[in-house]
């Protein structure tokens, strides 16, 4: 079987061709990234978002950034309101915000916004983690805030609880446990009132309008998802790492599935995050194993998630050799190609896992393929951050 024949041309018309090969127009698109920070990339997700939104009827963007920082972009997009570069400082996690694609996207969602009455949205999909964690703090007191008295503690029990921010944000406590307060008491008793703060909010729904609910469930998620992931910061087992990375993915896949409930969403993250089968990645002399966020919405969602995974063919000087997925794709005519991952499952007998020199890249596992839905396939890359 010619490769040409499970492939085509990535471009609008066949972006809106892979969606009507699916069993059903999904509600959320992941896009994966092979790795991140990849210009050319970047700038194709943008040409298949604009594509979605204006012939497709897709209405949200989803980035694995910060879900609380996300907040700064989606009001700006809606009212104008700050500058585009506050917005790109304030609004991104893990430096995503210096991307040049990631600004021209904002700025184009802010001027559709102008002139349509229908607005998009913006949406982060990760928690405030690193590979350490956030204060819990501005979930907590803004769960808070949105509820309606008697409560049961002040703020001010509250701010005493949390302490100093410094205590949570500490880098130190990624590589040494002791150095987290994740099981200390003030932190075993937050995660008591986080818990009673989100059944209490479950109480209170039909007061809050649409807009403060769906901001308060973001609250309330990320203030029991940072306590736990605390928690098992603190934890000195051979567990501790494979919790963690788990309780990560827990996390997105929970605002994954919120930002659902808002409509069709292109959604951009590492293929790691997005990919439906077991994520896998060595650390230190573990190989860790976990469920990423797409395979848990995945789960959920059935049809309703489709996933287009990335691919590199030469990266910078580093050239595929023949016999992998990569090779292979590297033969077609295109310099961008979508294509039908479960026939070239079929069709490629025998390929070899690539072997990057990049340890940010993630080659293509060809025993995945028949868990993919498409493959977008760049055939070189030479802007890489």
């Amino acid at each position: 079987m010619d490769i040409k024949d499970m492939a085509r041309p990535l471009d609008g018309a066949g972006v809106s061709a892979f969606l009507r090969s699916l069993p059903a127009k999904p509600l959320l698109l992941g896009l994966g990234e092979a790795r991140h920070f990849v210009g050319e990339l970047g700038e194709l997700r943008n040409e298949i978002f604009r594509h979605l939104v204006e012939h497709e009827g897709y209405r949200s963007f989803a980035i694995e950034s910060d879900c609380l920082m996300g907040l700064v972009v989606d009001d700006y997009i809606a009212t104008g309101a700050g500058t585009l570069d506050d917005v790109m400082e304030r609004g991104f996690s893990h430096n995503f915000g210096a991307s040049p694609a990631n600004r021209e996207l904002v700025r184009w969602m802010r001027a559709y916004n102008e002139e349509h009455d229908e607005k998009l949205r913006f949406f982060g999909f990760d928690g405030p983690l690193e590979y350490w964690a956030h204060s819990p703090r501005q979930a907590l007191t803004g769960l808070y805030a949105l509820l309606d008295g008697p409560l049961s503690w002040t703020r001010e029990t509250l701010d005493t609880l949390l302490g100093p921010d410094d205590r949570w944000a500490n880098e130190a406590a990624a590589m040494d446990p002791s150095q987290s307060i994740g099981q200390s008491a003030e932190a075993q008793r937050l995660r008591l009132i986080a818990d009673d703060l989100v059944a209490l909010l479950d109480t209170q729904a039909p007061r809050l309008s649409a807009q403060d609910r769906e901001r308060a469930a973001l609250y309330g998620r990320t203030a029991t998802g940072l306590l736990r992931y605390h928690y098992w910061m603190a934890d000195a087992s051979p567990a501790r790492w494979p919790r963690l990375s788990a309780l990560r993915d827990a996390m997105m896949a929970a605002n994954l599935r919120a930002v659902a409930e808002q409509g069709p969403a292109l959604v951009f993250g590492h293929n790691i995050h997005l990919q439906r089968n077991k994520s896998l990645m060595p650390f230190g002399d573990q190989l860790m194993e976990w469920w990423g966020g797409g395979a848990i919405t995945g789960t959920h969602l059935g049809d309703g998630y489709a996933f287009l995974a990335s691919a590199l063919g030469t990266v910078g000087d580093d050239t595929p050799p023949s016999d992998t997925v990569e090779g292979v794709l590297s033969t077609l005519p295109w310099d961008h190609s979508l294509v039908d991952a479960r026939r070239l499952a079929e069709a490629v007998t025998e390929p070899v896992l690539r072997v990057s020199h990049d340890f940010r890249y993630f080659p293509l596992d060809p025993a995945q393929l028949g868990m993919i839905d498409g493959v977008v396939f760049l055939k070189q890359v030479v802007r890489l951050d």
